[in-house]
Protein backbone atom coordinates (compact mmCIF):
# COMPACT_ATOMS: atom_id res chain seq x y z
CA UNK A 1 0.00 0.00 0.00
CA UNK A 2 2.73 2.44 1.01
CA UNK A 3 4.67 1.63 -2.16
CA UNK A 4 1.59 2.21 -4.30
CA UNK A 5 0.99 5.59 -2.69
CA UNK A 6 4.60 6.58 -3.23
CA UNK A 7 4.38 5.54 -6.87
CA UNK A 8 1.18 7.53 -7.29
CA UNK A 9 2.54 10.58 -5.48
CA UNK A 10 5.94 10.64 -7.11
CA UNK A 11 5.09 9.07 -10.46
CA UNK A 12 5.96 5.76 -12.01
CA UNK A 13 8.25 7.30 -14.55
CA UNK A 14 11.77 8.20 -13.42
CA UNK A 15 11.45 11.47 -15.35
CA UNK A 16 8.34 12.40 -13.35
CA UNK A 17 10.18 11.54 -10.14
CA UNK A 18 13.09 13.62 -11.37
CA UNK A 19 10.73 16.51 -12.07
CA UNK A 20 9.42 16.26 -8.50
CA UNK A 21 12.99 16.28 -7.20
CA UNK A 22 13.75 19.29 -9.38
CA UNK A 23 10.73 21.04 -7.91
CA UNK A 24 12.14 20.56 -4.44
CA UNK A 25 15.52 21.84 -5.56
CA UNK A 26 13.79 24.87 -7.08
CA UNK A 27 12.26 25.53 -3.69
CA UNK A 28 15.73 26.00 -2.35
CA UNK A 29 16.54 28.32 -5.19
CA UNK A 30 13.54 30.50 -4.42
CA UNK A 31 15.40 31.84 -1.45
CA UNK A 32 18.96 32.78 -0.65
CA UNK A 33 21.67 31.80 -3.08
CA UNK A 34 24.24 32.09 -0.29
CA UNK A 35 26.64 34.07 -2.50
CA UNK A 36 26.98 31.10 -4.83
CA UNK A 37 25.96 30.94 -8.44
CA UNK A 38 22.52 29.44 -8.83
CA UNK A 39 22.91 26.61 -11.30
CA UNK A 40 19.85 24.43 -11.19
CA UNK A 41 21.27 22.18 -13.88
CA UNK A 42 23.81 20.87 -11.36
CA UNK A 43 21.28 20.50 -8.55
CA UNK A 44 19.34 17.56 -9.94
CA UNK A 45 19.68 14.77 -12.46
CA UNK A 46 16.68 16.21 -14.29
CA UNK A 47 17.54 19.18 -16.43
CA UNK A 48 14.21 20.74 -17.36
CA UNK A 49 14.76 23.91 -15.37
CA UNK A 50 12.97 26.97 -16.62
CA UNK A 51 14.32 29.61 -14.28
CA UNK A 52 17.29 31.93 -14.58
CA UNK A 53 20.65 30.29 -14.61
CA UNK A 54 22.68 32.35 -12.21
CA UNK A 55 22.61 34.96 -9.50
CA UNK A 56 25.44 36.00 -7.24
CA UNK A 57 23.47 37.25 -4.27
CA UNK A 58 19.91 38.16 -3.42
CA UNK A 59 21.04 40.79 -0.95
CA UNK A 60 22.38 43.27 -3.50
CA UNK A 61 24.04 46.27 -1.86
CA UNK A 62 21.68 46.55 1.11
CA UNK A 63 23.12 43.93 3.43
CA UNK A 64 23.00 45.89 6.66
CA UNK A 65 20.01 45.95 8.94
CA UNK A 66 19.05 47.73 12.12
CA UNK A 67 16.99 44.71 13.23
CA UNK A 68 17.93 42.84 16.38
CA UNK A 69 19.95 39.67 15.90
CA UNK A 70 18.35 37.80 18.81
CA UNK A 71 17.34 34.20 18.25
CA UNK A 72 13.54 33.89 18.42
CA UNK A 73 12.04 31.55 21.03
CA UNK A 74 10.61 28.10 20.32
CA UNK A 75 7.01 29.38 20.31
CA UNK A 76 7.78 31.95 17.60
CA UNK A 77 9.79 29.47 15.54
CA UNK A 78 6.95 26.92 15.63
CA UNK A 79 4.43 29.65 14.75
CA UNK A 80 6.55 30.70 11.76
CA UNK A 81 6.79 27.10 10.56
CA UNK A 82 3.04 26.49 10.95
CA UNK A 83 2.22 29.74 9.17
CA UNK A 84 4.56 28.96 6.28
CA UNK A 85 3.22 25.41 5.95
CA UNK A 86 -0.39 26.67 6.05
CA UNK A 87 0.29 29.30 3.38
CA UNK A 88 2.06 26.72 1.23
CA UNK A 89 -0.85 24.25 1.59
CA UNK A 90 -3.33 26.99 0.62
CA UNK A 91 -1.17 27.95 -2.36
CA UNK A 92 -1.13 24.37 -3.63
CA UNK A 93 -4.85 23.82 -2.93
CA UNK A 94 -5.98 27.07 -4.58
CA UNK A 95 -3.24 27.15 -7.23
CA UNK A 96 -2.64 30.73 -6.06
CA UNK A 97 0.73 31.69 -4.59
CA UNK A 98 -0.07 35.37 -4.02
CA UNK A 99 -0.38 35.16 -0.21
CA UNK A 100 2.80 33.19 0.47
CA UNK A 101 4.66 35.25 -2.12
CA UNK A 102 3.47 38.60 -0.74
CA UNK A 103 4.35 37.54 2.82
CA UNK A 104 7.88 36.48 1.80
CA UNK A 105 10.91 38.72 2.19
CA UNK A 106 11.79 41.28 -0.44
CA UNK A 107 15.00 39.29 -0.89
CA UNK A 108 12.85 36.34 -1.99
CA UNK A 109 10.73 38.54 -4.29
CA UNK A 110 13.75 40.16 -5.93
CA UNK A 111 14.99 36.72 -6.95
CA UNK A 112 11.81 35.16 -8.37
CA UNK A 113 8.40 36.22 -9.56
CA UNK A 114 5.15 34.76 -8.27
CA UNK A 115 4.64 33.02 -11.62
CA UNK A 116 8.07 31.38 -11.40
CA UNK A 117 7.22 30.17 -7.90
CA UNK A 118 3.92 28.71 -9.09
CA UNK A 119 5.63 27.07 -12.05
CA UNK A 120 8.20 25.52 -9.70
CA UNK A 121 5.40 23.76 -7.84
CA UNK A 122 3.35 22.66 -10.85
CA UNK A 123 3.96 18.97 -10.03
CA UNK A 124 2.71 19.51 -6.47
CA UNK A 125 -0.36 21.28 -7.88
CA UNK A 126 -0.99 18.44 -10.34
CA UNK A 127 -0.99 15.98 -7.42
CA UNK A 128 -2.69 18.26 -4.91
CA UNK A 129 -5.29 15.63 -3.95
CA UNK A 130 -2.41 13.67 -2.44
CA UNK A 131 -0.10 16.52 -1.39
CA UNK A 132 -2.57 18.83 0.38
CA UNK A 133 -3.81 16.25 2.95
CA UNK A 134 -0.19 15.60 3.99
CA UNK A 135 0.42 19.35 4.33
CA UNK A 136 -2.79 19.79 6.33
CA UNK A 137 -1.79 16.96 8.67
CA UNK A 138 1.64 18.58 9.13
CA UNK A 139 -0.06 21.87 10.10
CA UNK A 140 -1.70 20.10 13.04
CA UNK A 141 1.64 18.76 14.29
CA UNK A 142 4.79 20.27 15.72
CA UNK A 143 7.83 19.52 13.58
CA UNK A 144 10.52 17.20 14.90
CA UNK A 145 13.52 19.49 14.41
CA UNK A 146 16.36 17.55 12.80
CA UNK A 147 18.73 20.20 14.10
CA UNK A 148 18.07 22.92 16.63
CA UNK A 149 16.77 26.09 14.92
CA UNK A 150 19.70 28.44 14.62
CA UNK A 151 20.93 31.72 13.24
CA UNK A 152 23.56 31.96 10.57
CA UNK A 153 25.00 35.19 9.27
CA UNK A 154 25.32 36.05 5.62
CA UNK A 155 26.75 39.40 4.54
CA UNK A 156 26.19 40.72 8.07
CA UNK A 157 22.52 39.70 8.15
CA UNK A 158 21.09 37.07 10.49
CA UNK A 159 19.14 34.25 8.87
CA UNK A 160 16.97 31.88 10.90
CA UNK A 161 17.46 28.27 9.75
CA UNK A 162 14.77 25.71 10.55
CA UNK A 163 15.06 22.05 9.50
CA UNK A 164 12.51 19.48 10.53
CA UNK A 165 10.38 16.53 9.64
CA UNK A 166 6.84 15.37 10.19
CA UNK A 167 5.74 11.77 10.66
CA UNK A 168 2.82 12.32 8.28
CA UNK A 169 0.98 9.48 6.62
CA UNK A 170 1.05 8.06 3.98
CA UNK A 171 4.47 9.65 3.48
CA UNK A 172 6.69 11.61 5.87
CA UNK A 173 7.41 15.24 5.07
CA UNK A 174 10.70 17.11 5.52
CA UNK A 175 11.05 20.89 5.61
CA UNK A 176 13.96 23.28 5.29
CA UNK A 177 12.79 26.86 5.85
CA UNK A 178 14.90 29.96 6.24
CA UNK A 179 13.75 33.39 7.37
CA UNK A 180 15.37 36.82 7.34
CA UNK A 181 14.43 39.62 9.71
CA UNK A 182 13.11 42.65 7.87
CA UNK A 183 11.20 45.54 9.44
CA UNK A 184 11.24 43.76 12.80
CA UNK A 185 9.54 40.63 11.39
CA UNK A 186 10.91 37.28 10.26
CA UNK A 187 10.13 36.88 6.56
CA UNK A 188 10.42 33.77 4.40
CA UNK A 189 13.71 33.47 2.52
CA UNK A 190 13.90 29.77 1.57
CA UNK A 191 11.12 27.21 1.26
CA UNK A 192 11.96 23.55 0.74
CA UNK A 193 9.42 20.76 1.17
CA UNK A 194 10.23 17.14 0.49
CA UNK A 195 8.02 14.06 0.69
CA UNK A 196 10.09 10.93 1.35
Amino acid sequence: MKLNIRKLLFGRNPRVSGAMALTVVLLIALGCTCNKGLDLGNSSSSSNSNSGSSSNSIFGDSTTSDDSSDMPGDVLVKALVKSTTAEFAAAIENEDFSTIYNDASDDFKHTYTEDQMKDSFKDFIAKKKLVVPVLVKAMSMDPDFTSKPSLRTEAGTDILVVNGKYATKPVPMTIDYEYIKRGGEWKLLILKVLFL
